[in-house]
């Protein structure tokens, strides 16, 4: 028995690449002071109400706190100009056990518009103008309605696609 736990305990310090990693790879080139967050809207047939406003502040937040060198300014004239809208918010049935709904899936899809303004002789700094979509998947029990889910779970909701439309922007991977 105590040999088993030594072979465990060697084995945990001969494996170090086995750690969490951080991915904080924000790239933002030197030349780049401002930034423009216009308000993301919610366009998506189903609306929850509470989604833009606190995806705009949590976006906003991790800019700020993430990308500190930015600077946020209110008009879209900034050296980085980001857009977009809440396209689709929906939610179905995404497993099926003895012939009923077992889990349900809420899809949020949120459309990115991002705008590079530096450098007006047609030169970019990197990145290029660009539009994505990112979409985030929450499986949740069908034993649980969408308004319970929501009402617990909207916080996690919105740090997911924060985090995704961020590394979309600002991150080589």
């Amino acid at each position: 028995m105590n040999r088993i736990i030594v072979l465990l305990a060697a084995s945990t310090l001969a494996f170090p690449s086995c750690k969490i990693y951080s991915f904080k790879d924000v790239s933002i080139p030197a030349e780049v002071k401002s930034i423009h967050i216009a308000y993301l809207e919610n366009r998506a047939r189903l609306v929850n109400p509470q989604l833009a406003p606190q995806l705009n502040d949590k976006l906003r937040q991790k800019i700020t706190s993430q990308a500190s060198k930015l600077t946020q300014i209110q008009t879209s004239d900034a050296d980085y100009d980001v857009s977009g809208y809440v396209s689709d918010y929906n939610y179905s049935t995404s497993g099926i056990a003895n012939q009923q709904a077992s889990s349900n899936r809420l899809s949020v899809t949120v459309h990115i518009i991002f705008k590079n303004h530096l450098d007006p002789t047609g030169r970019k700094v990197a990145p290029a103008d660009f539009e994505a979509d990112v979409t985030r998947n929450f499986d949740f029990p069908a034993t649980q309605t969408i308004q319970d889910f929501e009402t617990g779970q909207i916080a996690t909701v919105v740090t997911n696609l924060t985090d995704e439309i961020f590394n979309k922007l600002f991150s080589n991977w």
